[in-house]
């Protein structure tokens, strides 16, 4: 599915969040359909009910005035107690005001009336049925033995089937309960994935972070399965380099030495000297690799530290060994600030920030801010000519010196920034540089709490 994008009609991010409102309008769907069934099924019902209504009204008033002497039935008519909407009349012609009704309706009024308790000679001898149930407006003729036509007229209220109050409450019902199991069915879904990610995280900050457990459903130890597997190889290559990096540095050592021994016999004192610089920077560099090889920074137990005695303790360091430099080191921020992490290894990152501060842009500021959102900034602030932005992000590679020279004294080995971010970077923060309006570069230190 290469170059396939997914396009998802609501604004969400989150998977969990997606999957819940498809299924969510997936299930309100099939509620509607289900409820628009049983609405389309119960109007048949209320059909049948209304016309049987229609024939029991319409019984209900010719029965007592068939039964009724035919001098007297017109004033038996006019005593009648009429339930409301319901009217009744004598005459000579059946009734015409109306259309005829659909003939369902008429067969089912006409089948109703059969089942009244009427002695058969008593009986309709015809029957008219006039408009129709969904107007509410229905009149029926019955031929009376006499040959006089007696005409009811029925009001009959609509059936708010669409508009029924208990439609809506057990659509809102069905839909609470079918919204409170998707989330749940959702959260469940969704929450390996999320163990996924955080162990993902994990592993790029601790190389010998603890291995997923692979257990739950199939799919999902399998997936475990797999990213432990990946987890172990990354630790394998990284233990392989780790070693490689260790074994060139003690077979380097010993060749190292020899040559300073053999440079002490030249009698050439300005040879000696330069040959003695050349392995004393052979050497240096081979410490700083090997340096920058080691996994020191995820082996070391992280305990809770004061990070400003921390800071105080790194420029007083960088005072002792620059004591021209002392008076352009500062600290600005509050006395105490306990923070979890790895003393050995945060020391050397930030001692390595202030020594490129001092170094290149001669002084180094440190200002703590207190923590926010979990989250604590040290900024360090030099007077030096600054990087130019195409290289602020490519100074953090190793060995890449924005000094032209192969000079160690001025260019350094191009480890030092570099170890500092993989140091903070497994502590769970970051280190960025920018340059600041007045000059100088700002280094920006993030760290957890």
């Amino acid at each position: 599915m290469r170059g396939v994008a997914v396009r998802f009609p609501f604004r969400t991010r989150s998977l969990a969040g997606r999957a819940t409102l498809a299924l969510l309008a997936g299930l309100a769907l099939v509620e509607a359909l289900g409820l628009m069934l049983h609405t389309l099924d119960r109007r048949d019902l209320v059909f049948l009910g209304e016309a049987r209504d229609v024939a029991v009204r319409a019984m209900g008033v010719y029965r007592p005035v068939v039964l009724a002497p035919e001098a007297s039935r017109a004033a038996l008519l006019a005593k009648l107690d009429l339930p409301p909407g319901t009217r009744a009349a004598l005459g000579p012609t059946p009734p015409a005001e109306l259309p005829p009704a659909p003939l369902t309706l008429a067969r089912l009024v006409r089948a109703g009336m059969a089942l009244a308790p009427i002695p058969p000679p008593l009986h309709p001898r015809d029957v008219v049925v006039l408009g129709t149930l969904a107007e509410g407006h229905v009149v029926v003729g019955l031929a009376l033995p006499d040959g006089n036509w007696l005409t009811v007229t029925l009001r009959l209220p609509p059936t708010p089937l669409w508009r029924s109050p208990l439609l809506l409450a057990a659509f809102l019902a069905l839909m609470a309960f079918a919204a409170g199991l998707v989330l749940w069915l959702v959260r469940v879904l969704v929450a390996p994935i999320a163990t996924l990610a955080a162990a993902a995280e994990q592993l790029g900050r601790d190389v010998n972070a603890p291995a997923l457990a692979e257990d739950g459903p199939r799919e999902i130890a399998l997936a475990a399965a797999a990213f432990n597997r990946m987890a172990e190889r990354i630790r394998r290559f990284v233990q392989d380099r780790t070693f490689l990096l260790t074994a060139i540095g003690h077979d380097l050592r010993t060749p190292i030495t020899r040559l300073k021994l053999r440079a002490e016999f030249l009698d050439d004192e300005e040879m000696r000297a330069k040959i003695l610089g050349d392995l004393d920077e052979m050497e240096a560099m081979l410490a700083a690799t090997l340096a920058f090889g080691r996994d020191d920074a995820t082996r070391e137990k992280a305990i809770v530290l004061d990070l400003a005695a921390l800071l105080r303790t790194v420029l007083d360091e960088a005072a002792d060994a620059n004591p021209e430099l002392a008076e352009r080191l500062g600290y600005e921020g509050p006395e105490r600030l306990g923070i979890h992490a790895r003393p050995l290894a945060l020391k050397r990152a930030l001692g390595n920030l202030v020594a490129n501060a001092l170094k290149y842009g001669g002084a180094a500021r440190i200002r703590l801010a207190p923590p926010a959102g979990g989250v604590v900034l040290i900024e360090i602030e030099d007077d030096g000519p600054g990087i130019p932005p195409s290289e602020q992000e490519r100074v953090f590679e190793p060995f890449r010196r924005l000094e032209a020279s192969r000079n160690r004294e001025t260019g350094g080995s191009g480890l030092g920034l570099p170890i500092a971010r993989n140091i903070l970077r497994a502590h769970g923060g970051d280190v960025t540089l920018a340059n600041r309006p007045g000059g100088g570069v700002r280094v920006t230190v993030s760290l957890p709490i």
